[in-house]
């Protein structure tokens, strides 16, 4: 018997594990078992813009529930698809659960889950990639890569902006991975001075990543030297910053892109009669669809490999892995996630 770990969707910290057995196969379709999978604030992020974004609608659950979108590997258990045989290993988008069916359209690299409910959601989540025996950097794949190329999107958007003509960005949650993933980019570029904003817990974890030119507390940042004009990339979801920096700033605010909900119980509301510009929210799946279409075929893989491959060999220097498994494993890291209560040089990995 197999299992799903739900949240409600009225308080995420609400959970429990619900029996699911898995149904008989249709032509077609492939039953995986989820091996491990990462949980990070981009998780919970999933969670609190469910509704909104749809995350909810990836993997179905009863009336009130939700089943929380996670990154990780999963190996074949049975097959009714003759173009992937039992065995084989993927990459992608699963749900806290032991188990996924999928109607798999085998492809080049792995395969698309094509079922009913999936079609209208953004094709980007809907694709799994197959994968050989770990080799060392998938705990750090299932970690990062998610978030990095949302990090990879939005530099590319700053890049092609010209930086809004800005002298410095600031980052909110400068400790997140997503923000840890665009200070490294931004910093290759050298086109700005790049500010992070955080707490004073997580602020010597910040500045020893070397990424940063210059970190900031939050509680200092309508005093902190920080040269305009300025962008800010908001990855904390936090009204009280938002306006902040937007009052600190005021025209000389270039550029307010929204990304994140790291502060996920913060107010939210109160954009729109900000001084500076509208903030406006950065929805990765459409940049994605943009940039296929713009450097043609293969050439969104060839430069986004090319960024990540330095990325993920970097990362051992700054991210531990911590793994662990079964349901008190999976509901005690899920509560320290929706709490904030996980170290920023930790990675966690579960198993079911």
């Amino acid at each position: 018997m197999g299992w799903d770990f739900v949240v409600a969707k009225s308080d995420l910290r609400q959970s429990q594990f619900r029996d699911a057995e898995p149904p008989p196969l249709e032509d077609g379709q492939v039953r995986l078992a989820i091996e491990s999978f990462a949980l990070t604030a981009n998780n919970i992020t999933y969670a609190v813009f469910g509704e909104m974004m749809r995350y909810w609608d990836f993997f179905p659950a009863p009336e009130g529930f939700g089943r929380v979108p996670v990154w990780g590997h999963a190996r074949v258990e049975a097959s009714a698809n003759p173009d992937i045989a039992v065995g084989q290993r993927f990459y992608g988008y699963w749900p806290m659960s032991t188990h996924l069916t999928v109607q798999a359209k085998a492809g080049r690299s792995g395969f698309t889950d094509v079922s009913a409910h999936r079609a209208p959601l953004p094709p980007i989540y809907n694709q799994y990639l197959a994968v050989g025996e770990d080799d060392g950097l998938q705990a750090h794949q299932a970690l990062l890569q998610p978030l990095f190329i949302t990090a990879f999107l939005i530099d590319d958007q700053f890049d092609e902006n010209g930086f809004y003509g800005a002298r410095s960005v600031i980052l909110s949650s400068a400790s997140s991975k997503t923000a840890i993933g665009l200070a490294a980019l931004l910093k290759k570029r050298g086109a700005a001075k790049i500010v992070g904003l955080t707490s004073a817990r997580n602020k010597a974890f910040v500045e020893g990543l070397g990424f940063y030119d210059r970190v900031v507390l939050y509680e200092d940042l309508a005093t902190a030297p920080i040269e305009g004009p300025a962008a800010y990339v908001d990855f904390a979801g936090d009204a009280a910053v938002l306006g902040g920096v937007h009052r600190r700033f005021g025209d000389e605010l270039k550029a307010s892109i929204l990304v994140g909900g790291t502060h996920w119980e913060a107010p939210r509301e109160g954009t729109s009669d900000l001084p500076g510009p509208q903030p406006a929210f950065f929805f990765a799946p459409d940049r994605v669809t943009k940039r296929q279409n713009d450097w043609g075929p293969g050439g969104f893989e060839q430069r986004y490999g090319a960024a990540w491959s330095g990325f993920v060999a970097d990362a051992p220097r700054w991210l531990k892995v911590e793994r662990s498994a079964g349901q008190a494993a999976i509901q005690k890291a899920y509560l320290a996630q929706v709490d904030g209560g996980t170290a920023p040089d930790v990675g966690v990995v579960l198993a079911p």
